[in-house]
């Protein structure tokens, strides 16, 4: 399951049910989001592990825009 920020979309949380979609439901969220982020050209993506269930990926003015960072909360 894919959901998206209320208002703004500036941020995607992936929900994996099936081990084997993870993948493509990663690429999925982070086509949306880079499309958002080629309107705006101020923003590049950060991908947040919370679990081998829940990722989030979500725009960022920390990370150049055009690139994907990823970090894994403990």
């Amino acid at each position: 399951m894919i959901t998206m920020g209320a208002q703004c979309l500036d941020q995607v949380e992936v929900l994996v049910t099936e081990p084997g979609q993870l993948q493509e439901m990663l690429d999925d969220a982070e086509a949306t989001l880079r499309r958002i982020a080629a309107r705006q050209r101020s923003a590049g993506i950060v991908v947040t592990r919370h679990n081998h269930r829940r990722y989030t990926l979500a725009l960022s003015d920390t990370v150049p825009f055009g690139e994907t960072r990823e970090q894994y909360l403990p």
